[in-house]
């Protein structure tokens, strides 16, 4: 992945909401993240709001790379893969990945408040809807726009409660399994 400065000062935007809060997300916070003079963050997103928009924006793309960083270690082409391939994205998103998910959580917290964002997340959202659906598809499920939101929205729970209250055994990556399981079950 190419970087280039505003890249690089959305990334450390997105570090100070996933490890502070949207609240401590101010130029100068961000400024220091990225290792800038004060006034860089300025020169790219002149208000919070702008600062906003452009996390919401790319969020998506670094949740692609870590998405196509696990695909490349798994096609999945049956259950078991398929399990496999999402514990292993699960692992990824509560642990080398946590800030970025925990800027996630935040923002979606955030846009309850502010239609505006709701309306950023809904577009970026269908993107990582799209790969999920094509890996059950693949994996064998007969209806994969049914299944994907399900497994993906329980996923999102399991990460949620690990990021907020750490197992460490993490124990419940074993109902990935039971869940998909029972969705590709032969009918």
């Amino acid at each position: 992945m190419v970087s280039n400065r505003r890249d690089d000062l959305l990334d450390a935007a997105i570090a100070v909401i996933g490890e502070q809060g949207v609240r401590a997300l101010t130029h100068r916070a961000v400024d220091s993240v990225a290792g800038l003079p004060a006034g860089s963050t300025s020169n790219y997103f002149r208000t919070k709001d702008a600062l906003l928009d452009g996390v919401v924006e790319r969020m998506p793309v670094r949740e692609r790379a870590n998405w196509n960083a696990v695909a490349a270690r798994a096609a999945p082409t049956g259950r078991a893969e398929l399990v496999a391939a999402v514990q292993d994205f699960v692992r990824d998103m509560a642990g080398r990945h946590r800030v970025l998910v925990l800027a996630r959580h935040a923002i979606l917290i955030e846009a309850a408040q502010q239609p505006r964002l709701r309306e950023l997340l809904a577009a970026t959202g269908q993107g990582v809807s799209d790969w999920f659906t094509n890996w059950m598809r693949t994996a064998g499920s007969r209806a994969p726009e049914r299944d994907a939101p399900i497994v993906m929205n329980h996923v999102t729970g399991l990460v949620l409660h690990q990021l907020a209250i750490p197992d460490p055994s993490f124990g419940a990556l074993g109902q990935v399994a039971a869940l998909i399981e029972i969705l590709l079950e032969e009918k």
